[in-house]
C-alpha cells in the first residue's frame, strides 16, 4: 500500500476515534500528508499527535462539525491557499440513530441526515471541484453502512442517510471516472467503536440490562477499527467501489439480492426479535 498512499494528501473526517482514527493512522504509517477533522477537538489533536508520532505530516487539524457547511467551506479554503487539491476524501466521520417511526423525533430524523448524508456532501461540493480542476485524479471514499445495503429493523432514519450516500456514491463513481476519480462505497458491519456503545436508540432505556445484554451480544461479532481500516485502505488501493469489512455482510447482501423471498421472511422475523430485545417490557 505504500506505493499508493505515500506523499498522497488526504482528508480524513471523524479522525479522533473509531474507524477515523484508524484509518488516519494507518495512512501517517504509508506516509501520507494529512488533513483531518472532527467534532471533538481534544480528541482529534491527540489523534493528530498520534500520526506525527508516526512520523507523517499533519498539515492541517481542525475541529468542526461537517453538517456545518460554512465550516467545511471554510476549511476547505484555508486548505486550498497552501495546497490547491487534495488526492483523497475519506467521509468517515457520522452518527447512528435507531428507533421506530412512533418514537423518533424531527430532531433526530434531521441530524442523522445532515451528518451522515449531507456532511459527506459538503466535503464533496468543497473539494471536488478542484480536484477535478487539478486534472490528477484522486479517490472519494465514503463511510456508508450495511444499513446502507438492507433493512435492518429500526434504522429507517439510519438508512435514510447510507442508501443516500450510497446512490450518490454511485453516481459519482461514473461521472468522474473521466477525470480518473475513483469512488468507493465502504460498508462496515459491527465495528467495535464507542458508536456501538453509545448509538441513540429512540424510546429505549439503554440503562435497562436486558437492552445492553443485547447491545453486548452484538458488539461481541464487531470487528476491530484496525481491521476495518485494513480493509478500506486495501480496497481503495485497489479502487473497489463496495469494500466490506467483514464477510458476513457480503453473504447478507447476496441473499437480498438473490434470495428476495426468504430474505423478506427473515427480515420480518429479525424485525420481531430485535423489538423484543431492545423493548423487553412491550
Amino acid at each position: 500500500m505504500t506505493s499508493t498512499y505515500a506523499g498522497k494528501h488526504c482528508l480524513v473526517t471523524g479522525a479522533a476515534s473509531g474507524i477515523g482514527r484508524a484509518v488516519a493512522l494507518q495512512l501517517a504509517r504509508e506516509g501520507a500528508v494529512l488533513y483531518l477533522t472532527d467534532r471533538t477537538a481534544d480528541a482529534l489533536d491527540a489523534a493528530a499527535a498520534d500520526c506525527r508520532a508516526l512520523g507523517a505530516t499533519v498539515a492541517a487539524s481542525r475541529a468542526l462539525d461537517i453538517s456545518d457547511f460554512d465550516a467545511v467551506a471554510q476549511f476547505a479554503a484555508d486548505i486550498h491557499t497552501q495546497q490547491p487539491s487534495l488526492d483523497m476524501l475519506f467521509n468517515i466521520a457520522g452518527i447512528s440513530v435507531w428507533g421506530t417511526v412512533d418514537q423518533l423525533t424531527h430532531k433526530q430524523w434531521r441530524s442523522v441526515v445532515d451528518i451522515n448524508l449531507m456532511g459527506p456532501i459538503h466535503v464533496i461540493e468543497e473539494f471536488v471541484p478542484p480536484m477535478m480542476a487539478a486534472g490528477k485524479g484522486g479517490q472519494i471514499v465514503n463511510v456508508s453502512s450495511t444499513a446502507g445495503l438492507v433493512a435492518l429493523p429500526w434504522h429507517a432514519a439510519y438508512s435514510a442517510s447510507k442508501y443516500g450516500l450510497r446512490g450518490v456514491s454511485e453516481v459519482l463513481r461514473f461521472d468522474l471516472a473521466r477525470h480518473k476519480i475513483g469512488v468507493s462505497v465502504v460498508v462496515p458491519g459491527a465495528v467495535d467503536t464507542g458508536l456501538v456503545k453509545t448509538v441513540d436508540i429512540a424510546g429505549v432505556d439503554r440503562d435497562d440490562p436486558r437492552v445492553n445484554k443485547w447491545i453486548e451480544r452484538f458488539s461481541g461479532h464487531a470487528v476491530s477499527p484496525e481491521k476495518a481500516a485494513d480493509k478500506i485502505l486495501s480496497g481503495v488501493a485497489k479502487n473497489r467501489y463496495l469494500i466490506y469489512t467483514s464477510p458476513d455482510i457480503r453473504a447478507f447482501y447476496a441473499f437480498k439480492r438473490f434470495g428476495w423471498l426468504p430474505y423478506s421472511f427473515a427480515m420480518k422475523r429479525v424485525n420481531v426479535l430485535f423489538s423484543r430485545a431492545l423493548r423487553p417490557d412491550g
